[in-house]
């Protein structure tokens, strides 16, 4: 994930008072990946999915 969508995704989480451990909840997946993933550690094509889930969740 870009530094500009990450600094988003934050955003957004702190806005609608969303955690990690909430959003993978919904993605069906750990909260540590969920991290990985919106720090940039996780870069794969499954990792992108999800990615796309979590703007859909987030609205952005």
């Amino acid at each position: 994930m870009s530094n500009d969508l990450a600094a988003k995704v934050k955003s957004e989480m702190y806005k609608q008072d969303i955690t990690q451990k909430r959003l993978a909840e919904l993605l069906g997946v750990s909260a540590p990946y969920v991290s990985d993933i919106i720090n940039g550690r996780r870069t794969g094509k499954k990792a992108q999915q999800h990615v796309k889930h979590i703007r859909k969740i987030l609205g952005i």
